[in-house]
């Protein structure tokens, strides 16, 4: 047996999608406004994962600009029909209006790390779609989504047949089930011959679940399970918190797991917060005595640790490995691949170069940091409560419309930015007219938080040569320094509250999950550039 310890892919990775293939498991995530689309890892034993890939070319265009702070792609579902890979996703354009916006489409692959298909667009009735394979026969399981006054935003669940070659639909929709309680994100898997529905319940924060339906004909009706298989929200001292949105998936042996998101909640004095965000967990599952999925430890609560076995050594496949380091080689972004995400689009040599300062990354401003359009960021994912990093930065702002530093992020109204920029000499207003010539550099901490903005500290530096930025997070506190040289570290302004990085702090949605990265701005004439080299984050 394997002893496999959750969650097993730690930090922002929501709503998987596990999927096996032979001895191979794969696991599909949300990546909302985030690129890479639709990242993707691989194991073989469903403790240790590694990237694979991501959808390439999942939005039309390559472009997510303009949407909302956790719009984009919503909880993809990947599946195999014995010859591709599918993944079906929705496009959420509107976050929190009645109407979601969506766009669903399809794509497929012969390997997740090789070319997928041109995105087509299918009829779909709402966000979380799914995909279900059987005698050669296509199924869409869709939300249905009531946008009308008074209507129910999560209206039950629907099916509907689709043309494997066109994606047309055949036949009408089926109204699978409706539950008093919030469901969403279905699944469907086949044993016994009962088709079983495994659906997202209570939403995605704390109330979060699973629970199961089942039916003797895939157009229903289905039948709901008196209990849930997967919850924490009757149990707040829980480790795992959040558990929900899973995936029934059987292995080679014939035993089941439930794939399913959760989190990890640090104490505040607001309540919990989880500002890692939701993350991705497995649990061992057995059928009960009438063919119910049950915990195999019992109860409904989570596990930290579950033995899962081992698996078999077999010759690796080059159509499943086929898994190229980043995006298509001759593009000049081959660096700047995973593990950096950037926001609405992918990076881009005309403002991110990896090659005119070997060694260095050049970013060149753009936008401010609450812009939806063209923000110069790059994040890694924080996948700890304790954790650090560091980046060596060279900039010469002249104007305070020009800075560039280092920047926990969260999203546009949720960040932390320690940045190089210009100000006027001290002791004086705020009073721009830097073109005289007269001002300083100065490092500013600047803390965001939904409507409101301050500055935290300004620290008067030399501009003539580099800075290394760091941050030390242990669990709510988040503490920035800088260092000149090999000289000690110097801390500034005062400890920040990490735990605000989060899907729990705030009035409005959010989904995603702490950062922490570069950025560039410059919002006048968009020629500003900085240089950063040995950017390094160490969780632990």
């Amino acid at each position: 047996m394997t002893l496999l310890r959750n969650p097993v892919l730690r930090g922002f990775t929501p709503d998987p999608s596990l999927v096996r293939v032979g001895d191979w498991y794969y696991v599909a995530n949300s990546s909302f406004e985030w690129f890479p689309t639709i990242p993707i890892h691989r194991s073989r034993d469903l403790a240790q994962w590694e990237y694979a890939g991501h959808v390439r070319g999942a939005v039309p265009g390559d472009s997510l600009a303009g949407v909302p702070d956790s719009g984009g792609i919503w909880a993809p579902s990947l599946s195999r029909d014995g010859e591709r890979f599918w993944v079906v996703y929705a496009v959420v354009r509107s976050v929190g209006t009645a109407y979601f916006d969506t766009d669903v489409f399809v794509s497929t692959a012969v390997g997740v790390g090789g070319e997928w298909s041109a995105p087509r667009r299918v009829a779909g009735h709402g966000f979380d779609p799914a995909l279900f394979h059987e005698g050669g026969r296509l199924w869409l399981l869709n939300l249905q989504n009531d946008h009308r006054p008074g209507g129910r935003r999560f209206s039950g669940i629907v099916l509907s047949e689709l043309d494997r070659e066109t994606l047309a639909p055949v036949g009408g929709t089926h109204l699978l089930v409706q539950h008093e309680r919030l469901i969403e994100g279905p699944k469907l898997v086949r044993r016994d011959g009962w088709y079983y529905l495994v659906l997202a319940e209570g939403g995605t924060g704390f109330e979060h679940g699973v629970r199961v339906a089942r039916s003797r004909a895939v157009t229903g009706p289905y039948a709901l399970d008196e209990r849930p298989l997967l919850t924490s929200r009757d149990d707040p001292s829980l480790p795992l918190q959040k558990a929900g949105h899973g995936e029934l998936v059987q292995l080679p042996g014939g035993e089941w797991v439930l794939s399913h998101l959760t989190a990890r909640p640090l104490d505040t004095g607001g309540g919990p917060r989880c500002p890692l965000g939701r993350e991705t967990a497995v649990q061992a599952v057995v059928w009960d005595e009438v063919g119910w999925p049950r915990l195999r430890q019992g109860g409904h609560h989570p596990a930290v640790e579950v033995d899962v076995p081992t698996a078999r050594a077999l010759p690796a496949s080059p159509a499943l490995l086929d898994v190229p380091a980043g995006p298509p080689p001759g593009d000049g972004r081959e660096e700047l691949g995973w593990p950096w995400s950037s926001p609405r689009g992918y990076p881009d040599p005309s403002w991110a170069d990896a090659h005119t300062r070997p060694g260095w990354i050049r970013l060149r401003g753009r936008h401010g940091p609450e812009s939806r359009w063209a923000h110069s960021l790059l994040a890694q994912r924080i996948t700890e409560h304790r954790a650090e990093a560091e980046v060596t930065v060279e900039a010469r702002p002249r104007t305070f419309t020009q800075a560039a530093g280092l920047v926990l992020w969260y999203n546009t109204e949720a960040y932390v930015s320690l940045d190089v920029t210009w100000a006027e000499p001290e002791g004086e207003e705020q009073q721009g007219q830097q073109w005289q010539g007269r001002g300083r550099t100065v490092l500013s901490l600047v803390e965001r938080e939904e409507s409101a903005t301050r500055q935290a500290a300004v620290v008067d530096v030399d501009a003539d040569g580099p800075l290394t930025l760091g941050v030390t997070i242990d669990d709510v506190e988040a503490r920035f320094w800088y260092a000149v040289g090999g000289a000690a570290r110097t801390a500034v302004g005062p400890v920040v509250d990490f735990s605000k990085l989060t899907d729990d702090y705030g009035t409005k949605l959010r989904f995603t999950g702490a950062m922490v990265g570069i950025h560039a701005v410059d919002l006048v004439g968009g020629a500003f550039t900085a240089d950063f080299s040995g950017f390094r984050l160490n969780c632990r």
